[in-house]
């Protein structure tokens, strides 16, 4: 994991309700990878969010990649 990288990611109580964000701005981690999912790529990503950086997109993945090696997840029932 690249130190630097994880570091773009923040989690803001005052910023989307607490979801991870890029650098405290309103982008969110779940909107990147939505949009790669979907097929986008990492330029057409930046040409339509001029405001994000190659690395803001890394770090998505990055912080993705350690979320995925929990080791257990449980459900929680409202």
């Amino acid at each position: 994991m690249n130190r630097q990288l994880i570091n773009r990611i923040t989690i803001n109580h005052e910023i989307c309700n607490g979801k991870p964000t890029i650098r405290n701005t309103r982008y969110t981690v779940d909107l990147i990878l939505d949009l790669l999912s979907s097929g986008m790529s990492e330029s057409e990503i930046i040409e339509d969010y001029p405001a994000l950086e190659p690395n803001d997109i890394k770090a998505c993945l990055s912080f993705a990649s350690q979320l995925a090696k929990v080791k257990t997840v449980q459900r929680i029932v409202a």
